[in-house]
């Protein structure tokens, strides 16, 4: 792992032995994957690693007084909503070797993209009392590492809500409704909107078990999915300006839409799909039915 130059002492980095991230499950534990395939804004993680510390060769190593106080932090990031937070912090004190259970649990809807959970000992209080050269300030980092988890998977990438279509503008039978607005470069968390409607307890219910989904919630989870792409491909070749040649900014809508068009339409230019989409609406619409496997068990 690459370090940065500090302009104070470290210890070395095998005064913090950490173990791997592992993903809780109702199975069990299990490793933590580099992504999850099957993962939507539905799913809530909780992650755990045990992390053992040696408090007094840290201290004695970065110059330290034997009674420094340090911390020792998880912080998580989503680069898709671009959300950030504290995951779990434990205050170290005493010389004896610590083992710490690091806990993190996350809603899903605060997620999306990749998530980057870093880890780092740092000083708890500042110490003005250290030795030359030691670090003194609040905050700084003595070791540290980060993991990443991209989030993927066929389930609509975008924030959702259950509500009661009653108490909107929907037609009350409608299970779904998905919102798009905004320009091409804004970002995608604020144009992209799936609402559920509680009163249609089929779809309601397959995206509470979207983690763990029975055949039934497959096949409506699939429509739903269909649906969703249909709507925001036809969203983005609306717009003129939505050609091959277009770059937008990461995480920005146009980027989103980009990216689900190469997957769906592989190997084909924008302007001979719009063109296919305003001449052969029904064409273009078992195309996309192919393309998103509609009904079809996950590979």
């Amino acid at each position: 792992m690459a370090r940065h130059a500090l302009p104070y002492r470290v210890p070395p980095q095998d005064v913090v032995d950490a173990g791997t991230w592992s993903l809780i499950t109702p199975d069990g534990d299990v490793p933590l994957p580099k992504a999850i395939d099957d993962w939507d804004y539905q799913m809530d993680l909780h992650l755990r690693r045990r992390v053992q510390v040696d408090q007094a060769r840290t201290r004695a190593r970065a110059g330290l007084p034997e009674d420094t106080e340090l911390m020792l932090s998880a912080v998580w990031t989503a680069t898709g909503s671009n959300l950030r937070g504290p995951g779990h912090l434990a205050r170290l004190t005493g010389s004896e070797p610590a083992t710490i259970d690091l806990e993190v649990r996350l809603r899903g809807s605060d997620l999306g993209g990749v998530l980057i959970l870093d880890t780092a000992l740092v000083l708890a209080e500042r110490r003005d009392d250290a030795r030359p050269a030691a670090p003194r300030r609040a905050g700084s980092v003595l070791w540290n590492d980060a993991t990443e988890l991209r989030l993927q998977g066929d389930a609509p990438q975008f924030p959702m809500a259950v509500i009661d279509f009653s108490h909107t503008s929907f037609p009350n039978g409608a299970a779904w409704h998905i919102q798009i607005a905004g320009e091409l470069d804004s970002a995608a968390m604020g144009s992209l909107l799936l609402l559920i409607n509680e009163r249609n307890t089929a779809t309601a219910e397959a995206f509470q078990n979207a983690a763990r989904p029975r055949p039934v919630d497959r096949m409506v989870l699939s429509a739903v999915y269909a649906d969703v792409a249909r709507t925001m491909m036809e969203h983005a070749l609306s717009h003129e300006d939505f050609v091959d040649e277009s770059d937008y900014p990461e995480d920005s809508l146009g980027a989103t839409l980009l990216s689900l068009f190469h997957r769906l339409f592989p190997e084909q230019s924008i302007i001979d799909v719009r063109l296919r989409r305003e001449h052969s609406p029904s064409l273009f619409s078992s195309e996309l039915q192919a393309a998103v496997r509609i009904f079809e068990e996950p590979q």
